[in-house]
């Protein structure tokens, strides 16, 4: 079936685009939710008449959209849920357990803008995809836990990583790094000069035992 999308189809298209889709997409998904008209002469003709306005429209609701992204930028949502040893869940974090979470968090989230593709069935993290708009979403961080003190220890080992990362992009070595890490209070100077330190110790015990090695020999 040939449709013009009445706004940004992921995949498909952009406001405006005729495309072509399968039959039962069109008539479950896209026609009844708004998002596209049948491409008939007539419907083509009134998209074009309103085509201004409804650009106008959408750059306005994109606008709004942002804004909301700006605020949830780096937002994280614990759910305590019961598991197994082996951290198999007693059931599963669904679309709507994230939106409701999101919505006790100050965050007006619909069941629809979660983009989650199958239940969390594990504890531990995972990012999950909130479509704001269809050209604006966020990523949102859903920590999955026993109790909020494991899921505060879950969320610092993450912190953890992400700053040693970081610190890798920046030195030259992961030794440094590491030394970076583990010295977060002390500045870049000081790590440097105490890793040089122990590189010099290093080298010059190799080369006595380089010494020792040639006078035996």
């Amino acid at each position: 079936m040939e449709v013009v999308l009445m706004e940004r189809i992921e995949k498909l298209g952009i406001m405006g685009d005729v495309v072509t889709v399968k039959n039962g997409f069109a008539r479950n998904y896209l026609l009844p939710q708004g998002k596209a008209l049948r491409a008939t002469k007539k419907n083509l003709e009134s998209f074009e008449l309103q085509r201004a306005q409804l650009e106008a429209r959408n750059l306005e609701q994109r606008k709004d959209a942002e804004a909301v992204a700006a605020r949830m930028d780096d937002v994280s949502i614990v759910l305590v849920r019961q598991a197994s040893e082996t951290d198999q869940l007693y059931g599963s974090v669904s679309i709507r357990d994230i939106a409701d979470a999101l919505t006790e968090a100050g965050y007006a989230v619909d069941r629809k803008q979660v983009a989650l593709d199958h239940p969390i069935k594990m504890i531990g993290l995972a990012e999950v995809r909130i479509v704001l708009h269809p050209e604006v979403s966020v990523n949102v961080q859903v920590n999955v836990a026993r109790s909020e003190e494991e899921a505060e220890a879950a969320a610092n080992a993450l912190d953890e990583a992400a700053v040693l990362e970081e610190a890798q992009s920046v030195f030259e070595s992961d030794e440094l790094a590491q030394e970076a890490v583990e010295n977060l209070d002390e500045s870049e100077e000081e790590v440097e000069a105490e890793v040089a330190e122990k590189e010099a110790v290093e080298e010059a015990a190799d080369e006595e035992a380089t010494e020792e090695d040639a006078e035996k020999a």
